[in-house]
């Protein structure tokens, strides 16, 4: 799946705060330098590896799809593919009231390093806060 048009599709329907991204933003991101796509069944993952650190842009699960190790299995296929292209940390931003998201990324060795104050604006004049989270990867292990 590598048609931006689907992802796009799928990310507006896991994602109304902050907003979803289009098809264009997604192309453009999946050009840019660094830049790597997994997919799974209705669920993808975009990732960036520059130098000795990842991030991970956005991990999109269909609602229907979700609590299913969608979510967990594309996270454990970013961390490798993240140590194959030479990082050894990653980190991501999510929004801080997303607890399934936040209890995704605890699990799997993700923890707190900082706070960015209204990063996400979700209603015009509102906005949401994201909790930067981290990770060494060279520690990756699939049974976490």
């Amino acid at each position: 799946m590598t048609d931006a048009a689907a992802l796009a599709e799928i990310h507006a329907a896991s994602f109304r705060n902050p907003r979803p991204w289009s098809a264009d933003e997604i192309a453009a991101i999946l050009s840019s330098k660094g830049a790597f796509l997994l997919t799974g069944p209705q669920s993808f993952l975009i990732g960036r590896a520059i130098a000795d650190e990842a991030e991970l842009l956005t991990l999109a699960v269909a609602p229907d799809l979700r609590r299913r190790g969608s979510g967990a299995r594309l996270l454990a296929a970013f961390l490798t593919e993240s140590a194959r292209l030479g990082a050894a940390t990653a980190f991501l931003e999510v929004a801080a009231d997303n607890e399934p998201a936040l209890a995704l990324y605890r699990r799997n060795g993700f923890r707190e390093a900082g706070l960015r104050r209204g990063y996400y604006r979700d209603a015009p004049g509102e906005a949401l806060d994201a909790i930067v989270m981290r990770r060494p990867i060279q520690a990756v292990s699939h049974g976490i």
